[in-house]
């Protein structure tokens, strides 16, 4: 398997490919980035964000940042406040430290790259699927938790990266439950940190956020990128249905479009976090720019301890932590994925399932329909039939 490794934007990374995809995921946090699609084709697309200072011999003294890059899984998902007696890493071990690889393999027409990681703080063991089927532009992800005991707040982290020009991107979501402005106790230069969404508010529209300012009182958050100069961090609470819950990002300029799909019952928060130049300390250096769109269960981005008891959002009935106890295996699944789109295709607008394909219909008319084997989220199954 020694092939399978090497070093890819200053971070020792396995790599797994389809004929449409291929992908790399680091060794340490076992962070996906880069992955290119529809790299059969004449003009390949890399959506995801690979974080400036790779490559610079740079240390940031957080496990979590020095790969930062793409999608990785969070467990705890936020801060590291004690819990118990636990006293985990940000974005927890699975986002930081050494995985190991099990296998790259290919049988019929899907090919799976296995990690594994025992983790320290909470004993307890982590295997990482990701699948690429023949024929798809789409990366199923699945994690599995084992002889885990007690609450757990986690997400994924997928992090896109964010063109200069204004209107470059175009976001949307399935339909919303809730949607909150993350609060936070000051509204400026928190740890050098600037923000200009009003910490707390609730909105129900992305294109209708309350600011801080009274001469621009809402923001437009499904166009991007947004102001220059602020990091700000917003969740949304898609509506629990027995069809996927959806994110959506066109880059009408390009004519893509990358999704991902959930099961909001098990995953109901969506955290968007937007960085600017927001962010000035050390390694952000107010020159950082990408998109987050994080999938998981968690108190906003408040970390385990918060999480773990009750709070405003188990208040109205949605859940915020997990419960994982050593004898049932947990399964966390996501989907990701792209697709080519119609010239004049926009924001997305709705999202409809057939048997196996999603077709996504934009403001402006237009639909595409993308391949995608979609109750894996719900049965988290191996993709192979057959030996």
């Amino acid at each position: 398997m020694k092939d399978r490794k090497r070093d890819v934007r200053g971070q020792p990374s396995w790599i797994a490919a389809s004929r449409q995809v291929e992908l790399a995921v680091t060794e340490r946090g076992g962070q996906m980035a880069p992955v290119v699609f529809f790299r059969d084709t004449a003009d390949p697309v890399q959506p995801y964000y690979v974080s400036p200072w790779q490559g610079k011999g740079v240390s940031t003294g957080v496990p979590v940042l020095d790969p930062l890059r793409g999608d990785f899984f969070c467990m705890p998902f936020g801060g590291g406040s004690p819990y118990r007696g636990e006293s985990h890493p940000a974005h927890g071990e699975s986002a930081g430290s050494q995985w190991n690889l099990e296998s790259v393999r290919t049988r019929a027409e899907v090919t799976e790259l296995t990690l594994t990681m025992g983790t320290t703080v909470r004993p307890g063991r982590i295997t990482k699927r990701l699948m690429l089927v023949d024929g798809q532009n789409v990366v199923y992800c699945q994690h599995l938790l084992e002889g885990y005991s007690g609450k757990m707040c986690l997400s994924h982290h997928a992090t896109l990266a964010v063109p200069e020009a204004e209107g470059s991107l175009r976001l949307s979501t399935s339909p919303l439950r809730l949607a909150r402005i993350v609060p936070r106790e000051a509204l400026a230069n928190v740890g050098n940190e600037y923000y200009f969404l009003a910490p707390g508010k609730a909105f129900t529209r992305l294109d209708r956020v309350p600011t801080i300012w009274k001469e621009e009182p809402f923001a437009d958050l499904s166009s991007h990128p947004i102001r220059r100069g602020f990091m700000d961090l917003v969740a949304v609470f898609q509506k629990p249905s027995v069809e996927p819950a959806w994110t959506a990002v066109t880059m009408p300029g390009r004519r893509w479009l990358w999704f991902a799909l959930k099961d909001a019952r098990a995953l109901p928060q969506t955290t968007l976090w937007m960085s600017n130049g927001g962010r000035h300390a050390a390694p952000w250096n107010g020159i950082n720019r990408c998109l987050g769109v994080e999938d998981g269960c968690a108190f906003y981005t408040f970390g385990l301890a918060a999480s773990a008891r009750g709070n405003e959002l188990t208040a109205q009935s949605i859940p915020t932590a997990v419960t994982l106890r050593p004898d049932r295996q947990t399964r966390v699944n996501l989907i990701q994925g792209m697709a080519r789109v119609p010239k004049g295709f926009d924001r997305v607008k709705s999202a409809s399932f057939l048997t196996d394909s999603v077709v996504f219909a934009s403001w402006s008319g237009s639909t595409v329909e993308c391949p995608v084997r979609w109750k894996f989220l719900y049965t988290g199954e191996t993709l192979v039939c057959g030996p």
